[in-house]
């Protein structure tokens, strides 16, 4: 139990400190803007692959949960309980951050809770096909970068700084289009939070992340299957 009990403690620090950077900062024209909030979530990465890495491997998101099924290293059973324990810790994170708010006198609904969205509740107003494309893309880079930079056991020692700055790198783009998913967790507890469009759009960062990291997967193990 303990690598899900370590998916779960990965997931809520993500969540609290990546959707709270943004949602205190007041948002991507806020203080810390794009690049503060790219880099809140990336750094959220590091500190946890460093912490957890040894036990569950830090996956903290059941795109690169699914990744690693499809490579064959986990199995059903495994990915299955991996992405309970992740959306748990998500829920508790954003369990945390409603409780921050609500300290501060902010109406957590009036916040956004840094949730992921398109048409009028996108910063550029992207389309929901343009959002699936976006999410898939991004996805696929990053899962990809995950599974190059962790199959040599050589570049173990900075795969949590690779792997945290490939996270901040999408987020970059990713931001003003949908504020970024790549995570089917991170996307559902904010939603489930907030209901409303927040809750009806969320298929989209379901959906779109783990087909980007089917597609990257499987791209992958047909590229270096050999190795």
């Amino acid at each position: 139990m303990k690598k899900y009990f370590c998916e779960a403690i990965g997931t809520a620090v993500l969540v609290l400190f990546g959707c709270g950077a943004a949602v205190v900062s007041g948002g991507i024209e806020g203080v810390l803007g794009v690049l503060g909030i790219a880099m809140a979530f990336g750094l959220s990465i590091v500190a946890m692959a460093y912490v957890i890495g040894n036990v569950s491997g830090c996956h903290i998101n059941p795109a690169v949960s699914l990744a690693m099924l499809i490579n064959k290293k986990l199995t059903l059973k495994e990915f299955c309980l991996y992405v309970v324990a992740q959306v748990v810790g998500a829920l508790v994170g954003t369990c945390l951050l409603v409780l921050i708010l609500h300290s501060c006198g902010l109406d957590y609904i009036e916040t956004g809770l840094g949730s992921n969205g398109y048409g009028a509740e996108s910063f550029l107003n992207i389309s929901a096909l343009g959002a699936v494309l976006v999410e898939i893309v991004l996805t696929y880079v990053f899962i990809y970068t995950i599974l190059g930079v962790t199959s040599d056991e050589s570049k173990s020692s900075v795969a949590g700084i690779v792997i945290g700055l490939t996270l901040a790198f999408v987020h970059i783009l990713g931001i003003p289009l949908t504020g970024t998913s790549v995570n089917p967790a991170r996307s559902l507890a904010p939603a489930l939070f907030l209901g409303g469009n927040a809750l009806k759009q969320v298929w989209v960062f379901i959906v779109a992340p783990l087909v980007g990291s089917a597609l990257a997967a499987l791209t992958y193990k047909g590229l270096n299957e050999e190795k």
